[in-house]
């Protein structure tokens, strides 16, 4: 066997000081969302979820460009398509399902209350 058997077609795996600083961002990408909404800070609910995908969007590149090592060079050029093409599937996936659900949650008929149909069953009865 040769040695060339072993050796990665992709590049560097990272030395310890970039995988150090991709886990100290991961980090601070978790804890920060994690105290907003722990910490019940006084911002308006939008701009707090709004805060809260932000960080997890960069979270998400922080991850593919620290652990996965989705770059720009030419061998990793089909994974970082398909990762765009796979981002672009999940955000198709998710939009779709939040205006279904909006949609549903809009048009469905009230509830009655359950007090009311006791009340209208005892008069019945």
């Amino acid at each position: 066997m040769s040695d060339h058997s072993h050796a990665h077609s992709g590049g560097s795996h990272g030395t310890l000081g970039s995988l150090m600083i991709g886990f100290a961002m991961a980090a601070i990408l978790t804890i920060l969302p994690f105290g907003l909404v722990m910490g019940e800070v006084d911002l308006p609910r939008n701009l707090a979820i709004g805060l809260i995908m932000g960080m997890g969007a960069v979270q998400i590149i922080v991850h593919l460009v620290y652990f996965l090592h989705v770059g720009k060079s030419s061998e990793q050029g089909w994974t970082l398509v398909a990762t765009i093409f796979s981002v672009i599937i999940l955000v198709i996936v998710l939009a779709g399902s939040l205006w279904v659900m909006h949609n549903m949650n809009e048009n469905m008929m009230p509830m009655p209350d359950m007090e009311q149909m006791m009340n209208l069953q005892s008069q019945q009865g």
